[in-house]
């Protein structure tokens, strides 16, 4: 798998992923202004991904910081900073807080600059290591419930572009065919407005030699009706506590359509992204994105320049839409107020 986002030599390294399919491009990143700007403009994006690469934000300031500085302060600063990149990834802010606490403990250890600097990178990179293991872990469970022959349909990008490695939706894919030797095909949707299915997904399958057909986003029922989809499996950016999930803008219908059609509806979650501080998907915040997304297909424009635009980047999934959430810690299956407090009270 190609790698998403990592620090060699004191450098943050990213893919630039406003420019897939046309272009692979390694771009590094050298400022806590930087990172905000690549997370908010997609060039990282992928919910797991993103609070990595905030986690690596807050390095890139701690680490331009000298000792006449007021470390504890700014570095908090930086962090508060990031979180405003994007709102509904609660993974972005989980991340974050992560690196409060390293910083808090070490100011209770009154630990000097090179040795703040050291731990917060550290922090960095354990979250990477993490990652690597969640993603195997999904596709692992994930895996289970893939028999050979089977077709799925994702919609966004929810695979190793999203997170350190393998990805969450795509993760059970990639262990079946890899580990498992199974044959599957894949369809995935286009994801308007932003084509993060035909730019990522698509090119990220064939680049790992998965059977894969691309579909715009109105196919979908189609391809359902038609007997060709045998389980929808999705990412998540964040669940609240009865189960209700968001995700990228579509996956909603998608549920529905499923749901007539008698297709199993897997979201696939790493628990870092189960937020048991939301009881439902109501209080879940929706980002709201430029207008010009929708008013342009790349740099053409397609509609009147002026037209009015409702752009939210994601909408949420009623919990009674979802066969079963695909998690590191196992398949969990409703009551999902029970189920979901489980898993993630074992972390406490």
């Amino acid at each position: 798998m190609l790698r998403t986002l990592w620090d060699e030599n004191g450098k943050v390294y990213i893919i630039d992923q406003t420019l897939l399919p046309g272009d692979l491009v390694i771009s590094e990143i050298g400022t806590v202004d930087e990172m905000w700007d690549a997370i908010k403009r997609l060039r990282v994006r992928g919910a797991p991904a993103i609070g990595i690469a905030a986690a690596y934000g807050v390095w890139l300031g701690v680490r331009d910081l000298t000792e006449e500085d007021d470390v504890f302060a700014i570095a908090r600063q930086y962090c508060d900073y990031l979180a405003s990149s994007r709102p509904t990834a609660v993974n972005l802010f989980w991340a974050l807080e992560r690196m409060r606490r390293v910083l808090q403990e070490a100011e209770d250890e009154h630990l000097s600059l090179e040795e703040i600097q050291t731990d917060v990178l550290a922090e960095a990179q354990l979250l990477v290591e993490e990652d690597l293991e969640i993603c195997r872990a999904i596709g692992k469970n994930g895996a289970s419930l893939l028999r050979d022959g089977m077709s799925i349909l994702t919609h966004c990008n929810a695979g190793g572009l999203a997170t350190a490695g393998l990805g969450t939706a795509l993760a059970p894919v990639y262990w079946a065919t890899r580990e498992e030797g199974k044959r599957l095909h894949v369809f995935a949707d286009e994801t308007r407005p932003l084509l993060q299915g035909a730019r990522l997904t698509a090119w990220e399958l064939q680049q790992a030699e998965i059977s894969t057909t691309l579909i715009c986003d109105n196919m979908a029922a189609m391809v359902m009706k038609q007997g060709l989809v045998s389980a929808v499996f999705v990412g998540t950016d964040r669940v609240a506590a009865n189960g209700d999930t968001a995700n990228k803008i579509g996956t909603y219908g998608l549920s529905i359509i499923a749901r007539h059609h008698n297709i199993p509806f897997y979201v696939a979650a790493p628990t870092s992204s189960i937020d048991m501080s939301i009881a439902t998907g109501a209080d879940i915040p929706i980002e709201e994105r430029d207008a010009d997304e929708v008013r342009f297909f790349g740099n053409q424009l397609v509609a009147p320049e002026d037209i009015d635009v409702y752009n939210p980047a994601f909408d949420v999934t009623p919990s009674g839409m979802i066969s079963a959430f695909v998690t590191e810690k196992g398949i969990v299956y409703p009551p999902y107020s029970e189920n979901l407090l489980s898993i993630t009270s074992e972390e406490q």
